[in-house]
């Protein structure tokens, strides 16, 4: 944790949002393609339909239309308007502030929610995505596959006040050095204490 903190003093998400309703929508469009991709397409969908309400009654085309560039569009607008709908129907289109309500919406588990939660709300949360199962995995941190164990283990070893900041961090080194397919072993910070075999060699 202080490793990571050294290196990613302050952290947030590399989603753009206004408030707790375009991050939660943002986090559903990011999956299946990067951030970057979200935060080009993510203004027009909200100047066209700024609150839950909005997006609640528009129609599958356009919103499609509005999406087409984060990939799967067909599938993420069906979702996100059914969110809206959902939103608007049990929380008046307010987004809840606590995981076990923010988890009754439609398409929103536990890794989204814990991104509004941390984000939005300030709140103690970690988000287990892909990066921080994989890192958290071969830095030995968890043996767990399953995600809510995941969460439950690195709960278990940092102080709450450190929760949201730890899965940021993760999901970043995740991107920039502990890659998948590639890890960057010779520049990482957490090289030393690392038990993943074998470790990637510095290109020649």
């Amino acid at each position: 944790m202080n490793r990571l903190t050294k290196r990613y003093p302050t952290i947030r998400t590399a989603l753009h949002y206004d408030n707790a309703y375009q991050l939660l929508v943002s986090t559903v469009i990011s999956a299946q393609t990067t951030d970057e991709n979200v935060n080009k397409a993510a203004p027009g969908l909200f100047k066209r339909w700024p609150e839950a309400e909005d997006l609640a009654e528009a129609s599958h085309e356009d919103v499609e239309q509005a999406i087409f560039s984060t990939g799967f569009y067909r599938q993420k607008t069906r979702s996100i308007i059914a969110l809206a709908q959902d939103l608007v129907d049990k929380f008046g289109g307010v987004v809840p502030d606590t995981l076990e309500a923010l988890i009754t919406l439609k398409g929103v588990g536990r890794k989204t929610a814990s991104v509004v939660l941390a984000e939005a709300w300030n709140k103690p949360a970690i988000a287990v995505d892909t990066h921080v199962k994989r890192v958290s995995n071969r830095t030995g941190m968890t043996t767990e596959t399953d995600p809510v164990k995941i969460e439950q283990d690195l709960k278990a070893l940092v102080p709450i006040d450190a929760w949201s900041g730890l899965s940021m961090r993760i999901i970043q080194y995740g991107r920039d050095v502990c890659d998948a397919r590639k890890p960057r072993c010779w520049e990482c910070d957490l090289r030393k204490q690392c038990p993943y075999e074998p470790k990637t060699p510095r290109p020649e």
